[in-house]
């Protein structure tokens, strides 16, 4: 049985859209979330990067969070096919944000996905012991995961070079890679 990783924020669920539906409520903000090419979105959105990642983070420990849906297609496609292969997370939260997101995504995709790991994204006011760059590192240590699945470029091209098979999910802020349908379609023929 294969073993897939999934990205948790902006592939299992909706984080950014949803983080900037809620930033943008009130604000004169002429940017829509198809104009979000950067991640993090920090100079789109005129912020410093400690604004966007203090907003961010409060939106992750907000009860919005919890409230979110996964992804559609891809919860669908876990009806379909979850039982076929087995599923951890592996994503990129703040160390003060991690249970929020394991508790996410027990919640909504526990039936399927059983393992939850994190690498942690530096803040300024935690110092953790490091274990792992990135998350090519940590699934070069793990060693058993057949595929990746993440919306970050630079995470997918450092799993690709640890000769992992991986995935590019689709958002504004990267190029090249399939619809969602097609990548869900893929998985399925694996």
């Amino acid at each position: 049985m294969k073993t897939i990783a999934w990205d948790v924020d902006d592939v299992l669920n909706d984080l950014m859209a949803s983080w900037f539906d809620h930033w943008r409520k009130g604000r004169m903000c002429g940017v829509r979330y198809e104009d979000l090419k950067e991640n993090p979105p920090a100079g789109i959105l005129g912020m410093d990067m400690r604004q966007y990642l203090a907003s961010l983070d409060e939106f992750r420990l907000s009860p919005l969070y919890q409230e979110m849906l996964p992804v559609g297609p891809v919860l669908e496609w876990f009806r379909k096919n979850g039982s076929r292969y087995r599923h951890i997370a592996l994503t990129a939260v703040p160390f003060r944000a991690s249970a929020a997101s394991a508790r996410w995504v027990l919640k909504n995709l526990g039936v399927w996905v059983r393992t939850f790991h994190f690498v942690p994204s530096s803040r300024r006011d935690e110092c953790l012991p490091v274990y792992d760059e990135n998350k090519a590192a940590f699934i070069e240590w793990m060693g058993k995961i057949d595929v990746f699945i993440d919306d970050n470029p630079e995470q997918i091209r450092a799993a690709d070079m640890a000769g992992v098979r991986t995935f590019l999910f689709p958002r504004p802020w990267n190029v090249g890679g399939k619809n969602v349908e097609e990548l869900l379609g893929e998985l399925e023929c694996l």
